[in-house]
């Protein structure tokens, strides 16, 4: 493991106190830098750590045990690297400069959610302007910006229409200066630590050299909407696998625990209870031959085809949905003392709930498979 479990301990001792106060989680972001994490996704040919894609799901199921929000803001920049991965693996340099920026202390976020927009990846709401020297100002507000307090670089995109009349989306990466505006807007049932505020694009500037992208709006095999698609679909499918272990793990703890007055035997005697426990703990065991077949397959450049959209998306929905459910499970078996907000299980319950806002969600991942099996509709 590139986390310490000394590392990790640390973290999660202080993950209450960000939930409880909603704030930033600063000492760990700064834990995190100091251990040298932004820079385990680089290659080692760069001066990074040179994790893969499947080495990093491990590392994020874990933080996420620690502190879910956490893993989650951190994910981001960790999505971006992976992209950036994923692009020069097919040997094009397009992204080099990302490494280069990680190296020197960047910090990336993801700047593309849009109220309302469930084109996500292939249109934007937001505008894009291009200037005499090749590069692009941004202008458009995007929604749940992990990482608000502490990125330095945003990638984004916009629309803009060429001489042809062909809407383009062009990607690029923002520098954060006065022409972009981050709102204090996080207040949530969950994540609160993420701090993914809203954000106000008025003119921000990405160089010729940081523009990745100018493709047709619409779906793309672009090797960077895929490199997008398959790590921001892993990497929160491995955050939110974390939780749901962790969850576990304390639903255990807890009921060798717990004595029933009854009987004065401990929980885990009860056959109702190893029961449901047994159950959450199959449900859970399933996604992590599911992940880390995936990642293997990312990092070894496999194509499946047709179907790696949504095998991507389904790796995204069954965990997120598993986890759901095992998280319940967990706090079913451990009683009223997990309804209490000091409990870790009341936290997790309210984090593991954001899974269900990600994209994909169950409805678009149940389309893409019916389009993909049966066709589009007429």
């Amino acid at each position: 493991m590139f986390l310490s479990e000394e590392l990790l301990s640390t973290i999660r001792e202080r993950a209450h106190t960000y939930d409880q106060n909603n704030t930033f989680f600063t000492e760990d972001f700064n834990d995190l830098k100091n251990a040298g994490y932004f820079t385990a996704f680089v290659p080692t040919e760069f001066g990074g750590g040179g994790l893969t894609l499947e080495d990093i799901t491990r590392e994020q199921m874990a933080l996420a045990g620690a502190a879910p929000a956490t893993a989650l803001a951190v994910n981001m920049h960790q999505v971006w690297l992976g992209v950036a991965n994923t692009v020069y693996k097919t040997g094009d340099s397009s992204m080099n400069f990302m490494f280069e920026d990680a190296m020197r202390g960047e910090i990336f976020a993801f700047g593309v959610s849009e109220a309302g927009n469930d084109l996500v990846l292939f249109g934007s709401q937001s505008r894009a302007e291009r200037d005499a020297t090749g590069g692009y100002r941004f202008y458009g507000t995007k929604i749940f910006t992990s990482l608000s307090p502490a990125w330095t670089k945003l990638g984004t995109f916009g629309a803009i229409t060429d001489d042809a009349g062909e809407t383009l989306n062009v990607w690029g990466f923002v520098d954060r200066d006065e022409h972009v505006t981050v709102k204090t807007d996080w207040d949530t049932l969950g994540m609160r630590a993420s701090q993914s505020c809203t954000t106000i694009l008025d003119g921000a500037f990405a160089p010729a050299h940081r523009i990745v992208r100018e493709i047709p709006a619409g779906p793309s095999a672009d090797p960077f909407i895929f490199g997008i698609f398959a790590n921001f679909e892993i990497l929160l499918a491995s955050v939110y696998t974390g939780i749901a272990r962790r969850a576990l793990d304390v639903a255990v703890d807890t009921v060798k625990k717990r004595v029933a007055v009854s009987t004065g035997q401990p929980y885990a005697n009860d056959p109702a209870i190893r029961w449901r426990i047994a159950d959450a703990a199959m449900e859970l065991d399933v996604l992590f031959p599911l992940i880390r077949s995936a990642a293997y397959d990312v990092d070894d450049q496999v194509d499946r085809g047709e179907l790696w959209f949504p095998q991507l998306s389904n790796v995204k929905a069954q965990a997120t949905e598993t986890a759901l459910r095992v998280v319940e499970k967990a706090v079913r078996v451990s009683g009223g003392s997990s309804y209490f907000n000091r409990s870790e299980l009341s936290r997790l319950y309210r984090d593991v709930l954001a899974g269900i806002f990600h994209p994909s969600d169950d409805e678009s991942v149940h389309n893409a498979w019916a389009r993909t099996l049966l066709g589009p509709l007429p």
